[in-house]
């Protein structure tokens, strides 16, 4: 046994390779070496790969194996007799189990792999299971038998749905997908689903299904009953069984956004984004995914009916206020994106829509003033740069890139945004390049085409200095209009409809000598210049302030001749004397000096409480002032739908070239007799002097001088008629009256 145990010891020094190239023999030895050697010389292919095999791999590797035992128990009986003791197995190879190997060729490789049942067996066991991106674990586009979904089987979930289950939950999730994928008509994801749903009656059900109730069921399942007086919201990562349904769940969120892309009623809409509202939880666990839904939520925002867009919004606020650090900044770059690009066309019916993104895009920024201040001063630093462009190359398409819409809305949403934040120490050093860059874009053109222009950057200046408590002199682009427009020049020609100020930039020549232009841009300049004086008229310096105006007012009252402008004007320019004598007056009782700013702003402070004439005047102007806008937009409306009938006015030859037809046999009654009669005869006045002048020109040679005389500028000249044609233009008339005399004659 001493032996036994040295040869084991032997055996286990030797490494895996010596151990086979031995042939499970001793290594004590040389000629097992030499042996095993000599087997493995003659198991390699001495002709290389691909080579003829030798006569012993004829013979079968059982039967060689089976000599090789035989040897061993002569060689090393004592070995042999361990191997009998520890393993029987080993010993007792039976030749039959290599019969069917011998003789036969080594195996080779085919061309081409099939799927092994191995495969299949997996393929089968993970039916159902998703990875991370909810793509099947089975083969890739094999495939499958599909179930129809029926309306029983959404039935029959939904009442299972009270006790909801995971198993139930992906049947659920999976029947979803497959209703999406036909919605969207992709056949592959169609065919791959475990589902089928083909009915539009079976896709409504499950949809109103997925939406009305999958979701407080999830809930329930998660984490029971929430309790009551709870606002903190609930992360669904924190449930004991958010492992098992995480796959599920980012499934379902995938197919709810395609579903929202792909739903065009807008009451189905609406009821969808409330579900996604409601789930906003869930998108903020799968980073993935919420991306999806805010640039989804972005379109809709920007494009979508008026109740979209406000839903579309809520979805947007809501994940910004609970993920600020991740999705703030890229959700405000994008929304200004699209701003700028939905703004490129501006109309009465789209202005709403603008302004609508414009107070919304600004409660985003409310969020957090270092993100607004950051894009804040990155789009005001750009549109500066289009500004400098344009003043120092002066082309037409650097002008062009100032002169036009995105430019416009996007000055006056940055004096809305910083209007809005007001106070704020991070974004008040911006008050002041944006407000150079809006006198800049007024100054870059100054002509009377671009006064609609002017007036929007002089709206936007009055909001910013108004809500910022900054001065900014406003008025004296206003007061220049009164210089360069003559109101009693009268009007080159006569408008069918006012200009919209509101929605134009721009006015052709044609415009500028329309009489609707001037009442236009004196309602304009009127609005101006009060809402301007109304946010300064609690000041303390009101009265230096409005004297240029109303020197400017008094001096277009003498000058005008018109009664409609003068009066306007005249009753704004009593409002503003009024309001400067209330400011006076209270002036000249404080106690103060001009030194002491605390009691300057306590003054102004309780001036503005108070309320001065020109503050309550404003107040009634603007009630009836919107008004007047919304029935003006009201009546457009009722207008576009009625269809009025046209009314077809002839013209004034097709009306002579019908009586004649008319009356032309009542005029060849007697032309045959007395087609030669004079008109003389009846004394009809310059008749015989046209014949006598016609006669007289052919004896005399008199002709050349009257031709020059036409030719001077007489009225016959301007016609380009000949006297000769205008003699037989006069026989004309004179036959057809001759032969209406006779005819009374005769009767």
């Amino acid at each position: 046994m001493a032996a036994a145990r040295s040869r084991e010891r032997r055996l286990a020094e030797l490494t895996v390779d010596e151990f086979l190239a031995s042939g499970f023999e001793s290594g004590s030895g040389s000629e097992s070496e030499s042996e095993g050697a000599a087997g493995a010389e003659t198991r390699r292919d001495p002709d290389g790969p691909g080579g003829a095999p030798s006569a012993s791999q004829h013979k079968g590797y059982a039967s060689e194996h089976k000599d090789q035992l035989s040897r061993l128990k002569l060689r090393d009986p004592e070995f042999y007799k361990f191997l009998q003791e520890n393993d029987q197995s080993l010993l007792n190879f039976s030749e039959s189990d290599s019969s069917e190997d011998e003789g036969q060729q080594p195996h080779s490789l085919p061309e081409t792999l099939e799927p092994g049942p191995l495969c299949l067996v997996q393929e089968a066991s993970e039916e159902g299971d998703e990875d991370e991106d909810g793509v099947s674990r089975g083969l890739k586009g094999k495939k499958r038998d599909s179930v129809p979904v029926t309306l029983a089987m959404v039935e029959r979930w939904k009442h299972a749905s009270k006790h909801l289950t995971p198993r139930l939950f992906h049947e659920v999730v999976q029947a979803l997908r497959a209703a999406v994928a036909t919605a969207q008509g992709d056949q592959e994801g169609a065919e791959a689903s475990k589902f089928q749903v083909t009915d539009s009656a079976v896709f409504n059900a499950l949809v109103s299904f997925c939406i009305r109730d999958l979701l407080g069921c999830l809930q329930k399942l998660l984490f029971g009953k929430a309790p009551k007086g709870s606002s903190r919201v609930q992360q669904p990562s924190s449930s004991p069984l958010w492992g098992k349904l995480r796959l599920d769940v980012k499934a379902y969120l995938g197919s709810v956004i395609q579903l929202v892309a792909c739903v065009a009623e807008t009451t189905v809409a609406a009821a969808l984004l409330q579900h996604v509202g409601n789930s906003v939880p869930y998108f903020l666990t799968f980073p993935r995914q919420c991306r999806m839904l805010l640039k989804r939520m972005v379109t809709l925002w920007s494009t979508g009916e008026e109740t979209l867009r406000v839903l579309a919004f809520l979805v947007l606020s809501r994940v910004c206020r609970h993920k600020k650090d991740t999705f703030l900044s890229p959700v405000l770059k994008q929304m200004y994106i699209t701003y700028v690009r939905n703004c490129k066309f501006t109309s009465p019916s789209a202005l709403p829509l603008i302004n609508f993104m414009q107070r919304t895009l600004t409660e985003l920024l409310a969020l957090d003033t270092g993100v607004a201040y950051q894009h804040a001063f990155l789009y005001i630093r750009q549109l500066a740069v289009h500004l400098r462009n344009a003043m120092t190359t002066r082309r037409k398409e650097t002008y062009q890139s100032v002169y036009n819409w995105q430019f416009v809305h996007c000055l006056r949403l940055w004096c809305h945004v910083l209007s809005t934040m007001c106070p704020s120490e991070a974004l008040q050093p911006l008050i002041y390049p944006l407000a150079q860059v809006v006198i800049g874009c007024i100054k870059l053109v100054p002509t009377a085409r671009y006064y609609p222009l002017r007036m929007h950057c002089v709206r936007a200046l009055t909001l910013l200095s108004e809500r910022t408590g900054v001065f900014i002199p406003v008025l004296p682009f206003v007061l220049e209009v009164f210089q360069q427009v003559d109101f009693n020049r009268r009007p080159g020609r006569m408008s069918s409809k006012p200009i919209n100020f509101a929605v134009v930039l721009k006015l052709s020549k044609v415009n500028l000598q329309e009489k609707a232009y001037r009442d236009g841009l004196l309602e304009q300049l009127y609005d101006l210049t009060l809402e301007y004086l109304h946010s300064q008229a609690h000041t303390i310096a009101f009265p230096e302030l409005a004297l240029p105006a109303v020197l400017q007012l008094k001096s277009f009252l003498r000058e005008c001749k018109v009664a409609n402008y003068c009066r306007q004007m005249r009753q704004l320019l009593e409002k503003v004397q009024e309001n400067a004598d209330h400011i006076c007056s209270r002036r000249q009782r404080a106690s103060f000096g001009v030194s002491s700013q605390q009691a300057v702003d306590a003054w102004e402070k309780q001036t503005r409480e108070e309320g001065t004439p020109l503050t309550k005047y404003y107040s009634q102007w603007r009630k009836l002032r919107d008004r007047e806008i919304q029935l003006e937009i009201s009546g457009k409306e009722q207008l576009e739908d009625l269809d009025f009938p046209k009314i077809k006015r002839p013209k004034l030859g097709d009306k002579k070239d019908e009586d004649r037809v008319e009356f032309k046999d009542l005029f060849d009654l007697d032309s045959d007799e007395d087609g030669t009669t004079d008109f003389s005869e009846r004394g009809m006045p310059g008749s015989s002097g046209a014949q006598q002048r016609a006669e007289d020109e052919d004896e005399d040679g008199s002709s050349s001088s009257e031709a020059s005389h036409l030719e001077d500028g007489g009225p016959d000249a301007e016609a380009g008629l000949v006297p000769l044609e205008l003699w037989l233009l006069a026989q004309g008339p004179e036959d057809e009256l001759q032969d209406l005399q006779l005819s009374e004659e005769e009767d």
